[in-house]
């Protein structure tokens, strides 16, 4: 991971990018602070899908738990035998 003035990417870009394609993330600051990162097109998909997805929370889980006493359906399993 390496930063990088916006002077510095101008002249580097080429280098900026193959950084990126081999999976090290490129930062352009801009006074002085962080204010771009370059990525591969890949990490970036991967990231939106992960963004995308939005798995449960637990506590989203434990609240859609019936409340009532209706029974939860359970798959009927024989035991194996530990002999």
């Amino acid at each position: 991971m390496m930063e990088w003035s916006l002077q510095g990417a101008k002249i580097e870009l080429d280098y900026l990018v193959n950084s990126a394609l081999t999976g090290c993330p490129q930062f352009i600051t801009s006074p002085g602070q962080r204010a771009v990162v370059i990525i591969s097109a890949a990490e970036y998909d991967r990231l939106r899908q992960l963004e995308e997805s939005h798995p449960p929370s637990f506590n989203r889980l434990l609240l859609e738990i019936p409340q009532d006493d209706q029974e939860i359906d359970r798959p009927s399993i024989t035991p194996r035998d530990l002999d």
